[in-house]
């Protein structure tokens, strides 16, 4: 199913790390697009050229803020579909945007911030449990309680994040390890890590298919469910050469998650424990009724593989 109407699409949260990857494809494929900007952002040095880039992609710069109620009403209604892509510390900020889309009453679809595991479909360990599981989890049920009309995008991993260090942690390299590494768990559990710009392109598809309303949204092409072990066995045979595998068992891993001082550090190694370890992306079966595959709807889309992902680095 091709869709050819063009829609007006605000992204709230669009200078952040999967944001901007959303504005240019949303931009890219023809849609009227609008980027709500925070004064601080257009006086911060990187996140004021992302706004310069988006600009000289044709979006529509609107200067509001999550928490500024007028700001975010006014935006709205002049649009069709909202995306958020808010951080962590602003999961739960997305009520402001809940309250906004009834009082417009002009949406036709929200996709709230979500991007990583289906949070209806985990069972991780604090703090991520609460401060990321939990507050998605809100979010959703907020939004179906209004009657929003929504999709959710699940896109796992982000293959930009984990993949240049082969999801190495503290400190996190910015290439694979040629020597030795890490691997939670057994390295068996699967995983699915998609480029974020195939995120934004298969996101940006669904905002006008009915296949897609109310409905979770899981990119989980078969190229991209790999487990560690599978992975590490790529990147040594582009390398010609092996690694010295150290394998950390759960009970060390949920150690560090209990013992770091740092609530951020925590909540990616609970995050980390929920996807390599326990295998929370993977260990579940997509009910039809309450969600659909990315690259099974939208076979069009050429989305980068995890084998082609690493070429670079070898």
């Amino acid at each position: 199913m091709e869709t050819t109407k063009k829609n007006k699409i605000l992204i709230i949260g669009g200078t952040g790390c999967i944001g901007k990857f959303i504005v240019r494809e949303t931009a890219k494929a023809g849609h009227q697009t609008f980027a709500l900007v925070r004064e601080a952002s257009f006086s911060d040095a990187v996140k004021g050229k992302t706004v310069k880039s988006f600009k000289d992609l044709g979006v529509t710069i609107l200067h509001g803020d999550l928490n500024d109620h007028e700001s975010l009403v006014k935006a709205i209604k002049q649009v069709d579909v909202v995306i958020s892509t808010v951080g962590r510390k602003q999961l739960l900020d997305q009520t402001n945007i809940i309250s906004a889309i009834k009082e417009s009453g002009n949406i036709k679809r929200f996709l709230p911030s979500e991007f990583g595991t289906d949070v209806d479909n985990t069972n991780a360990v604090e703090p991520a449990k609460s401060l990321v599981f939990g507050a998605k989890r809100k979010i959703r049920r907020a939004v179906e309680a209004e009657g929003i009309p929504y999709t959710y995008v699940v896109g796992n991993c982000a293959a930009g994040f984990y993949l240049p260090s082969l999801a190495q942690f503290q400190p996190r390299p910015t290439s694979p390890p040629r020597d030795k590494i890490t691997i939670l768990g057994d390295g068996n559990a699967k995983v699915v890590l998609n480029k974020e710009e195939d995120v934004a392109a298969y996101m940006i598809k669904t905002i006008d298919d009915p296949r897609t309303l109310n409905k979770t949204l899981y990119i989980n092409p078969l190229k991209n469910i790999l487990s560690m072990n599978e992975i590490v066995n790529l990147w040594e045979r582009k390398i010609g050469k092996s690694l010295e595998k150290t394998y950390m068992k759960e009970e060390q891993v949920l150690k560090n998650i209990q013992v770091s001082p740092d609530v951020s550090v925590s909540v990616l190694l609970s995050i980390n424990h929920s996807v390599f370890v326990k295998g929370h992306q993977t260990n579940f079966i997509i009910d039809p009724s309450l969600g659909v595959e990315a690259s099974k709807l939208y076979p069009d889309v050429k989305f980068t593989s995890v084998d082609e992902y690493l070429d670079q680095f070898a």
